[in-house]
């Protein structure tokens, strides 16, 4: 037990400045967007700059809302700045998780001890988890913080809400960063088949509000269930958990091929 902790641990350990670094600049962008927010909300022709925008446009990114710090937020950074940001961190943790170990010529050693391969997967995952599970408290705070200092009027519940949809995108693509991460061997491959399947998600959920034929399918996309109720301000929506039930399913997937594969060809 102590080697699997310590498996956890140390990976924990090992991200723990890439981390700081990580929540230091969130807390920034998110304090800069919130400062904007009292210039925006007192523009004497707002609404009419709103109506200027393409229909499609102001759904997708929630333009119309913005007359509400809820609806601003939602619109400056949950729609997709942040989305991106936590998909680049839970994508590029998970490519390596395993690949890094392989790659280095490390990952042999480490399995010769008490550690399992589907042991050593399920702790990197957990740590994976953990780390993006702080960038989502930080970003919680820093909106809770915010808030008032800035008049967004959003309360603790909103400010939950949308971390939380964040946390589970981020953990859901790098869930499967590091299944693939365990399947190839390679983090490069990781990064490239997650990333692909990340933008294909989110061109599914942008072109199924413009595309009638795609509408239907729309709800396949991690982007739409993360996005498409706010995220701030939607409460607890049951499409939520599609995307920690998608990550198991990775992952789940790759033990067995893991549990098999000839690490020492690499």
């Amino acid at each position: 037990m102590t080697v699997l902790t310590n498996v956890f641990v140390k990976t924990l350990r090992d991200q723990r400045k890439a981390l700081v670094g990580w929540s230091v600049g969130l807390a920034v962008l998110v304090v800069l967007e919130a400062a904007l927010w009292p210039t925006v909300r007192n523009m004497g022709d707002l609404r009419e700059f709103i109506a200027n925008y393409p229909e499609a446009i102001r759904e997708l990114f929630k333009i119309d809302e913005f007359a509400s710090g809820i609806g601003f937020l939602n619109g400056e950074l949950y729609s997709l700045l942040l989305p991106i940001l936590f998909l680049v961190y839970g994508i590029g943790r998970g490519a390596k998780a395993i690949a890094g170990e392989e790659e280095a010529g490390t990952l042999e050693v480490l399995l010769t001890t008490r550690v399992s391969p589907t042991s050593l997967v399920l702790h990197r995952a957990a740590a994976l988890t953990v780390a993006v599970g702080c960038l989502g408290v930080v970003l919680f705070v820093a909106v809770v913080l915010c808030s008032p200092v800035f008049g967004l009027d959003i309360t603790a519940g909103d400010a939950l809400t949308g971390s939380l949809a964040v946390v589970l995108l981020g953990v859901e693509f790098g869930w499967l960063a590091l299944a693939v991460s365990a399947v190839s061997g390679r983090h490069v491959v990781a990064i490239a088949v997650s990333s692909a399947l990340a933008v294909a998600a989110y061109l599914l959920y942008a072109a199924g509000g413009l595309v009638s034929v795609l509408e239907p399918w729309r709800g396949i996309s991690p982007f739409h269930q993360a996005l498409a109720e706010g995220p701030l301000g939607a409460g607890l929506p049951v499409v939520y958990l599609w995307m920690p039930a998608a990550a198991a399913v990775f992952v789940l997937a790759a033990l067995p091929v893991f549990e098999r594969r000839d690490i020492t060809v690499h």
